[in-house]
């Protein structure tokens, strides 16, 4: 057994992941509905949903405790990175939606008496959380009101810990990222039962009913993953962005992808951010942080999914009106991971602003619902993943900025666990 268990970590976890997804992919083809198996992925990410909050509240203290506020310019770039990235992508979507307009058939009505009346009201709801109880924070993944308190409390242990509460804060920090890169060993086993689940679950009559509306929204969120921020982090680093990019895919993406949960996506991140040779300082607030503002993905779907809207009732919507659509959807995408059921309830916030009626715009979430599976995955996994590749471009900036090379996948000197 310890060989076979010594075998296993020593594979490149990547290779067991493939292995994972192509099992979960052929069970589900030839022997779809056991309920046993989908328990893995369950199981999976409820680990990681559970351990994230800890390792995020543990993490900030420790950082700020060891003497380090790590609120230094490359952090503000971090949340200029985050801003811009989402408000351009709200601007690609805006020109894919005339480009390529389209309209669908309206699916039934969906309650969405949970959504949000506007804006204000969403970053009003986004504020006030902030002051949430702690306790409660945690068990409920209120990644603002815990960054808020673990930065008060990492404020007040630096100022007041002895050295050895310093080193008992550090330990506990050590021994919650230990436990979660033992859950990141077993993700194969998740990644099999959630692709299990996916494929007994999903049939072939969303590509046909809605296969237009799928492949304009996939298609945009990859026109942000592969060309848009790509040129985000050059004009940053004036260097081949496309290492850090693909690198960022393949370790965050391709496990947000089948999570679907930015996070659940939280401990992979730091554990990836690790690895690249980024400050613990910066990313321990960055990748949480980043879970809430950064969300090119629900950009994309809130105007793109309000563009079809508009266009199936006949509306026409000029080219002013859409570039305000673009802010208000970056606005609200801010918000998203405070609203029950994401950025498919500010669907009818958006749409309020073109004088579409309740009932397309609640219809038009029943749309969003149906296409969930697909829609959220790719818009998770853009999420996600442009968490780690905007801090990773921060931290690699001040790299050059203080003369310290790049690491060797960027073509400089510096190495790095690849």
């Amino acid at each position: 057994m310890g060989k076979v268990i010594r075998k296993y970590n020593e594979t490149s976890l990547i290779l067991r992941i493939i292995i994972g997804l192509v099992i979960g992919t052929v069970l589900g083809l030839i022997i779809p509905g056991l309920p046993v198996i989908p328990l893995f992925g369950t199981i999976f990410v409820g680990a990681l949903k559970a351990v994230a909050p800890i390792l995020v509240f543990v993490l900030v203290i420790s950082s700020l405790t060891q003497g380090n506020t790590g609120f230094d310019n490359r952090f503000g770039f971090v949340i200029f990175l985050y801003l811009l990235s989402t408000l351009l992508a709200g601007v690609v979507a805006v020109a894919a939606s005339f480009l390529f307009p389209l309209t669908v058939k309206l699916a039934g009505s969906v309650d969405v008496s949970a959504a949000p009346s506007g804006v204000g009201e969403v970053l009003q709801n986004l504020i006030v959380s902030m002051v949430g109880n702690p306790v409660a924070s945690i068990g409920s993944a209120n990644y603002i009101s815990i960054l808020f308190w673990a930065v008060l409390l990492g404020i007040i242990f630096k100022k007041i810990a002895a050295k050895e509460t310093r080193q008992v804060i550090a330990d506990l920090a050590d021994a919650v990222s230990m436990l979660v890169s033992w859950i990141i060993a077993l993700a194969p086993f998740g990644i099999m039962g959630l692709i299990y689940e996916t494929i007994s679950e999903s049939g072939l009559s969303i590509f046909i009913d809605y296969g237009k509306l799928l492949l304009l929204l996939v298609g945009t969120m990859l026109v942000v993953s592969l060309i848009l921020n790509p040129i985000l982090v050059f004009l940053a680093l004036h260097t081949n962005p496309y290492p850090l990019v693909f690198r960022c895919l393949r370790e965050s993406a391709f496990m947000a992808f089948f999570m679907r949960s930015s996070a659940a996506n939280i401990p992979v991140n730091m554990a990836l951010c690790e690895k690249l040779g980024l400050d613990r300082d910066i990313y321990s607030v960055s990748i949480p942080l980043g879970s809430t503002i950064n969300m090119d993905g629900a950009a994309v779907v809130i105007t793109i999914m309000t563009m079809t809207a508009a266009n199936t009732v006949g509306i026409h919507v000029d080219i002013p009106s859409a570039i305000v659509l673009s802010l208000l959807a970056t606005l609200a995408a801010c918000g998203t991971s405070g609203v029950a059921g994401g950025s498919l309830l500010l669907i009818p916030m958006a749409c309020s602003l073109f004088g579409i009626p309740q009932d397309t715009a609640m219809a038009m979430v029943g749309v969003g619902y149906i296409i969930n599976v697909i829609q959220d995955s790719f818009e998770t996994a853009l999420n996600s993943s442009g968490d780690v590749l905007f801090t990773a471009t921060a931290e690699y900036r001040y790299w050059k900025k203080t003369g310290k090379s790049l690491p060797t996948f960027l073509g400089g000197t510096t190495k790095v666990d690849i």
